[in-house]
């Protein structure tokens, strides 16, 4: 499971209308029947229009200044493992959405009209997607790259000898080429994958658009909160602020369990994530405590998210293993990177 919440971006080239994201929301149903087409929806409502949506989050800005941003994104990711327990792609993920927007209310340190923030204080809209192309930051896609640099200056050089600049021979140059296309790492379909290559499988994820005020347009609610959960004195009185993102990512992963019946394998988890960039030895040690059945599924959702393998190291070995763990730290920080939140 990989969540990813991100601020509404502003500045010269963004609008400070939600429209823009929505359009780009509704490129999966461009050119689809009506009853093929996947709507918006929110808490008790299905099949809302991408007009509403606009209006409503659009609507809901009030005091707040230029520069703040007036939404939030969520991405909600599910692995291919944790998609398999799925009967219904669409309704799953509706009724786990549901669900995981209870999570992201309660893990507000905030009250309104004293009483703890609920889902009913939070105005959203979410859409289900089915298709993901491959993108810079993926790792196929980053170890393909040296192949790709070097098909590009072959390329390059095809073109100036067919322009007369150069001289050359051009069939020799097409058979490096290539050759390095299929010595490329990473392959799909006989063809190197490159960015903005269709991902195979089933790619089902969410979006969800929630506004930055509280369904009454009253109370500001940041989940780009600097403040984790605390207390401050306002005008004489204690006031509670703050978003706890480690609370709503982990609440996330067990809501999943819970509804869908997961069992999660360590390597899937939050905190083994986090541990994984902030914390090797008690990542690496909890590892190697797992059952041997255990420890292959997760050696096996760790090659699979790119995140960097080691070879089975004995446990006498641990010392030695620890140091190739901090080696590959740096690297594994762009394969958990959804897993923070991004202002």
């Amino acid at each position: 499971m990989y969540i990813n919440i991100t601020a509404q971006k502003l500045g010269t080239n963004y609008s400070q209308s939600s429209a823009d994201f929505v359009d780009y929301l509704e490129k999966e149903n461009e050119g689809l029947e009506k009853e093929e087409m996947e709507h918006f929806f929110n808490q008790y409502g299905d099949e809302i229009s991408a007009k509403e949506a606009v209006k409503e989050i659009d609507g809901n800005t009030a005091k707040l200044k230029k520069k703040e941003p007036k939404f939030y994104s969520i991405t909600v990711s599910p692995s291919k493992y944790e998609l398999r327990k799925l009967e219904s792609s669409s309704e799953d993920l509706k009724r786990y959405t549901r669900e995981l927007m209870k999570d992201y209310a309660s893990s507000f340190n905030r009250e309104i009209n004293g009483r703890p923030v609920n889902v009913d204080d939070i105005k959203y809209f979410a859409k289900i997607e089915h298709q993901r192309t491959f993108k810079g930051t993926d790792f196929q896609v980053r170890e393909n790259q040296s192949f790709a640099t070097k098909i590009l200056e072959l390329k390059q050089e095809v073109k100036r000898i067919q322009q007369g600049q150069v001289t050359g021979n051009i069939d020799r140059l097409k058979l490096k080429i290539g050759k390095l296309e299929k010595e490329a790492p990473h392959q799909q379909n006989g063809k190197r994958i490159v960015q903005g290559m269709k991902k195979p499988g089933n790619q089902s994820h969410i979006h969800i658009i929630v506004s930055r005020k509280d369904a009454s347009n009253s109370f500001s609610l940041s989940p780009g909160s600097k403040h984790k959960a605390s207390e401050v004195e306002m005008h004489g009185k204690k006031v509670k602020r703050g978003f706890d993102r480690d609370q709503f990512f982990e609440r996330a992963e067990k809501t999943f369990d819970k509804t869908f019946g997961y069992k999660r394998n360590y390597a899937e988890t939050y905190k083994a994530k986090k541990d994984f960039v902030k914390n090797p030895k008690l990542y690496f040690a909890a590892l190697m405590k797992l059952p041997a059945n255990d420890k292959a599924m997760a050696f096996k959702i760790m090659g699979k998210s790119g995140i960097p393998l080691l070879p089975n190291i004995p446990t006498s070995k641990a010392q030695l293993a620890l140091r190739v763990f901090k080696r590959l730290r740096k690297g594994a920080e762009i394969a958990v990177k959804s897993s923070s939140i991004g202002i």
